[in-house]
């Protein structure tokens, strides 16, 4: 999962080494942090969040074919 959300991001920021995800445990499940460079945020959010809500989907849905559950944060 974490190399899901790695893929993702460093496909729509224009400074690719600067994404960083961190994984930690959580009581029901994991959550990731997201970290990518300040000039990068509004492409990994999005109009409206849309994007980090669809990256927000697609880890839920990579999380439950694992039985688990994980959050996606953006810092």
């Amino acid at each position: 999962m974490k190399q899901l959300i790695e893929y993702i991001a460093r496909s729509i920021v224009d400074n690719p080494d600067a994404v960083i995800v961190n994984e930690v445990p959580a009581e029901r499940g994991v959550i990731y942090r997201l970290s990518v460079a300040p000039e990068d945020m509004g492409k990994v959010i999005g109009k409206q969040g849309r994007i980090v809500k669809a990256m927000r989907v697609l880890l839920r849905v990579s999380a439950l074919r694992k039985d688990t559950r994980a959050i996606l944060e953006v810092e």
